[in-house]
């Protein structure tokens, strides 16, 4: 058993390295591999709306680790509902694999009224077959304190996909909600978590969409707000909230947000606007300008990547087709995009070799996402606390009271070991947890990053892993 540490503040290039493992670089230099300055760099590429089971469930058969939470010898179903068209005769829909990189297709319902009908299988007659835009109150909402039963995945499917098609879908479109990836399917990703470290029980913050849970990651809240709109100025203009960027800069510490080319915007720029809008022309880049200072040694304290979510993508997003505001906003690629960006982001931070900047020893490459996004998955989430437990009810009465659901994350770095499997409850705001630890950045920003867990001890090796056999 290896121990585990926590990593101290001022730790770095600068302490005494004598005794340190060293590295010879392909420069001819040396790398003095610290392990107070493993987190020196953090690297976050977060990609979107995928579940723990939809891309990571399959990674471990029983017994093949000591513990990890995923889908294989159990028997996993949801119902179908008694008004389904085609295929109601079946009764359930058992979990099975994905026939193509595109699924689901259409994309699931991602706000708050359908993820409350996905993991409380709650949907009032009045919001079935209905778009956002008709649903009513009380929003598919469970009773408080109600534990979430996970059936109703299909329920909420076969509702919004007649919503959007104007039809009910067969049993075999609607089928799709349940499946997910095999390791062969999704190579890079499942390499990385066999590789490093995987999180079997980490959660996002709230059970909606994309906006909200990207606010929660740097902010841990969303100001009130559970939808990325109505209303359309709700994130750029009235989510005030202090954000780790500026934690950070008051610390004379440096960020940097990269954005895959060619996104026209960046969704962190859009939620946090009202607070980072004089640092769009000084900290807003893109990912070849991360793979640039990757090579050179020179990433800033906390880098955070966004997969190009517009045209083109690889953001792991499923299908859809929308018009944001007069924006074209086409269907995303194959996942196989979204394990390329990875692999290329993998590959910069492994490669890294400056002996006085970052690299491959002193950063930490985490792979995360925002939600889950209507995909299924098994394990209920937890209860949570609000951000301000004083605080009024939400947009669409959400107290912010529990958490959304388990999503894929990994830990990368030379201080981990090998089939690393975290089974402790982690969330998103345990980045924000992590580096006010490392960093002494000051009290908690909400009671939310207040009870997350710490990443730190996961780096639990006493020398770290030559790249060379990662």
């Amino acid at each position: 058993m290896t121990t585990r540490r926590r990593f101290v503040q001022g730790a770095g290039a600068t302490a005494a390295t004598a005794a340190l493992p060293r590295f010879a670089t392909a420069q001819g230099t040396t790398i003095a591999a610290d392990p107070k300055a493993a987190l020196d760099h953090v690297v976050v590429v977060m990609f979107e709306n995928r579940s723990f089971d939809n891309l990571l469930g399959r990674l471990y058969a029983p017994g093949e680790v000591a513990a990890f939470e995923g889908v294989l010898g159990k028997d996993l179903k949801n119902p179908i509902p008694e008004w389904a068209e085609h295929g109601a005769e079946r009764k359930f829909v058992p979990y099975g694999v994905s026939q193509n990189m595109n699924t689901p297709s259409p994309d699931p319902g991602e706000e708050y009224p359908h993820i409350s009908t996905d993991l409380f299988g709650i949907l009032n007659p009045e919001n079935r077959f209905k778009p956002l835009s008709k649903m009513k109150a009380p929003w598919n909402a469970p009773a408080p304190g109600q534990v979430p039963t996970m059936d109703g995945f299909v329920m909420d499917y076969i509702s919004s996909f007649t919503a959007e098609k104007g039809r009910q879908p067969t049993y075999e479109e609607y089928a799709q909600i349940m499946t997910g990836y095999t390791p062969e399917q999704m190579p890079v990703t499942s390499t990385l978590a066999k590789g490093f470290a995987v999180f079997d029980h980490w959660f996002c913050e709230v059970p909606s969409q994309t906006f909200t849970n990207r606010s929660f990651y740097h902010a841990a809240t969303a100001s009130g707000f559970v939808i990325n709109y109505p209303p359309a100025d709700a994130f750029p203009v009235k989510n005030t909230a202090e954000t780790l960027f500026e934690r950070l800069e008051a610390k004379g510490l440096s960020w940097r947000v990269y954005c895959d080319a060619p996104s026209p915007m960046s969704f962190t720029g859009i939620i946090h606007a009202s607070r980072l809008r004089d640092r769009f022309a000084t900290n807003f880049s893109t990912v070849a300008d991360f793979l640039e200072d990757a090579k050179a040694g020179k990433l800033p304290t906390y880098s955070f990547i966004e997969p190009n979510m517009w045209h083109g993508h690889n953001d792991m997003h499923p299908p859809i087709a929308a018009l944001l505001h007069g924006l074209p906003y086409d269907s995303p690629s194959s996942l196989l995009g979204g394990e390329a960006l990875l692999a290329q982001i993998y590959d910069a931070v492994r490669t890294s070799e400056s002996s006085d900047g970052s690299n491959w020893t002193n950063t930490l490459l985490m792979v995360a996402f925002d939600e889950a996004g209507g995909t299924y998955d098994h394990v209920p989430p937890p209860a949570a606390p609000p951000p301000d437990p004083a605080a009024p009810a939400g947009q669409m009465g959400f107290r912010f009271d529990r958490s959304g659901q388990r999503i894929p994350t990994l830990a990368i770095s030379a201080w981990i070991p090998e089939r690393t499997v975290v089974t402790d409850e982690y969330r998103n705001t345990s980045l924000i947890r992590t580096m006010r630890e490392r960093w002494d950045l000051g009290a908690p920003f909400t009671a939310r990053d207040a009870i997350a867990r710490d990443i730190a001890p996961v780096l639990s090796l006493d020398a770290p892993r030559d790249p060379a056999d990662w």
